[in-house]
C-alpha cells in the first residue's frame, strides 16, 4: 500500500471516530456528512496520475502523522495575528481550526447589515436550512472537498441580506493551531449575497506554529441577481505548513465576482477556484499573485464555466518563483453551447528569480459557441536585465534593484485590492516576502 492509500485509510479512520464523538444530531446534515465520507473514500488522495495533479506531488502531505485539531477558542495568538484593519473598515471574525468564534459577544450579527454566524449554530437552530445551503458542494469532483464535508462540524456563515450595501468589510482570520504534532483542521465558509446586496469578504489564512500542519478549507458562494462580491484570500502560513482550498462560486443574472487570491507562504499551496457564470450579464474578475520560496509548490487551478450567454470573465495570474520554488497554474475556461456573446479572458504571467526556477503553465479555452471574443495567453521570464543595469546606474545595489524590479511586477495585483487599508497592511507583508526570494 503506498503513502496516499495510507494516508486515505488515516483519515477515514479519524472520521468514524469524529463522527462517534458528534452522537445523535440532524439526519440531512449527519447523511450530508457522509456523504463526503463515502466520495472521499472512492476517491482518496489524488496522485499524478490524474490531470489536474501531474503537477503537483502529494507525497510530502501524505507522509505526515496527521491527527485531528482540537479547536482552542481562546488562543491568544489567534486574537493579534489577522491583519489589523481597524473597527472602522472591517469587523471581525475568528475561525480557529475550523471552530467558529466571533470577537464579539455574540455569534450572530443582524444590527449592522451583513449577518456573520456559526454553522455549528445554524445546524442546531435551523438543520434543513443547513442541509440545503450545504448539499451543493462537489464532493464527486473533488477529493479535498469530499474530506471537508466529512469532518463537518462547524464553520462561518456570510449572508448579505437583500439590497444592503455594508461599507465595512467582514474579516475572517482563519486560523490553525500550534500542537506539538502535525494536525488537520477543515475550515468552512459558506456566503449567500441576496438580490442587489454587496459585501466584501476577506479571508485571512494563517498558522501559529512552526512545525508542520494542514488546513483544508473550502468555501462556497452563491451571488444572487444583481449581487456583488468582493472576496480577498490571504495565505500566510507558515513555511512547513500545508495548504489545500477549493472555493466553488455560483453567479446568477447580473451578478458582479472579484477574487484576489494572495499566496505569500506554505511548504505545498494548491487553490481550486470553480465559477459558474449562470445567469446573464454575470461577470466574474479573478486576480491572483503566488511566490513560491526553494522548496515550495504554490498551484493554482481555475475553471470558468460560461453556461449561459451575454456573461464576462476576466482572468489575470501572476507567478513569482524564488531560486528551487515550483509554481503551477491550470486555468480551464469553457464556454458552453448556447453562451454566445461572450467575452473570456485568461492571462497568466510569470517571473523566474533564480536557474532552478520552476513554473508550470496551463492556460485553456473550450469553446463550443461561435459568436464569442475569448484570449488567453502565457509568459516566463527573468527579470530585465537593462533594467537592472538602469537602476545599478542610479546606485541602488543589485539586492535593491532586484526588489524593486519584483515589486513592480506584483503591483499590478496589489493595485487592484478592493480596500485601501487592506494594501497598505499588505505592504511590510508582501516587500518581506520578495526580500526572502532575492536572498535564496
Amino acid at each position: 500500500m503506498n503513502a496516499l492509500a495510507i494516508a486515505r485509510d488515516r483519515h477515514l479512520a479519524d472520521y468514524e471516530g469524529f463522527a462517534a464523538r458528534l452522537g445523535k444530531e440532524p439526519a440531512l446534515v449527519a447523511a450530508i456528512r457522509q456523504q463526503g465520507a463515502r466520495a472521499f473514500r472512492r476517491q482518496g488522495l489524488p496522485s499524478r496520475k490524474l490531470e489536474n495533479w501531474r503537477y503537483t506531488n502529494l507525497g510530502p502531505l501524505a507522509k505526515l502523522q496527521l491527527g485531528p485539531a482540537s479547536p482552542n477558542l481562546q488562543s491568544p495568538a489567534t486574537a493579534s495575528a489577522g491583519l489589523s484593519l481597524g473597527d472602522s473598515v472591517a469587523r471581525r471574525f475568528t475561525l480557529h481550526d475550523g471552530r467558529f468564534a466571533a470577537d464579539r459577544e455574540t455569534d450572530v450579527t443582524q444590527d449592522e447589515g451583513v449577518e456573520v454566524q456559526g454553522l455549528a449554530r445554524l445546524r442546531r437552530t435551523a438543520p434543513e436550512q443547513a442541509a440545503r445551503l450545504l448539499s451543493n458542494t462537489p464532493i464527486d469532483e473533488h477529493p479535498f472537498a469530499a474530506l471537508n464535508t466529512a469532518f463537518l462540524d462547524d464553520g462561518a456563515l456570510v449572508r448579505a441580506p437583500r439590497g444592503i450595501f455594508d461599507e465595512r468589510a467582514i474579516q475572517l482570520v482563519v486560523a490553525a493551531g500550534a500542537y506539538p504534532d502535525p494536525r488537520v483542521s477543515h475550515p468552512r465558509v459558506l456566503v449567500v449575497a441576496e438580490p442587489m446586496s454587496h459585501l466584501t469578504l476577506i479571508l485571512d489564512f494563517l498558522n501559529e506554529g512552526d512545525g508542520p500542519g494542514f488546513t483544508n478549507a473550502v468555501t462556497e458562494l452563491h451571488l444572487a441577481e444583481d449581487a456583488v462580491v468582493q472576496l480577498v484570500i490571504l495565505q500566510r502560513e507558515r513555511a512547513q505548513h500545508f495548504h489545500i482550498g477549493g472555493v466553488f462560486v455560483h453567479q446568477e443574472r447580473g451578478s458582479r465576482f472579484s477574487c484576489h487570491t494572495l499566496s505569500l507562504g506554505g511548504a505545498l499551496v494548491r487553490n481550486d477556484l470553480s465559477v459558474q457564470l449562470a445567469g446573464e450579464g454575470a461577470v466574474s474578475r479573478l486576480r491572483g499573485l503566488f511566490v513560491a520560496r526553494e522548496g515550495t509548490v504554490a498551484d493554482n487551478h481555475t475553471r470558468v464555466d460560461h453556461a449561459v450567454p451575454h456573461c464576462e470573465s476576466h482572468e489575470l495570474y501572476k507567478g513569482i518563483i524564488g531560486e528551487g520554488g515550483r509554481g503551477v497554474f491550470h486555468g480551464h475556461v469553457i464556454v458552453q453551447p448556447d453562451a454566445q456573446q461572450t467575452l473570456a479572458e485568461q492571462h497568466n504571467l510569470n517571473l523566474l528569480l533564480g536557474e532552478k526556477a520552476e513554473i508550470d503553465s496551463r492556460p485553456q479555452l473550450e469553446i463550443n459557441a461561435d459568436d464569442v471574443r475569448c484570449s488567453h495567453g502565457s509568459t516566463i521570464g527573468q527579470l530585465d536585465a537593462e533594467a537592472l543595469f538602469y537602476l545599478q546606474s542610479r546606485a541602488i545595489d543589485e539586492s535593491g534593484a532586484r526588489e524593486i524590479l519584483t515589486r513592480a511586477f506584483a503591483e499590478e495585483i496589489l493595485a487592484e485590492l478592493p480596500i485601501p487599508e487592506l494594501r497598505t497592511s499588505l505592504e511590510p507583508v508582501v516587500a518581506a516576502e520578495l526580500a526572502g526570494l532575492q536572498g535564496n
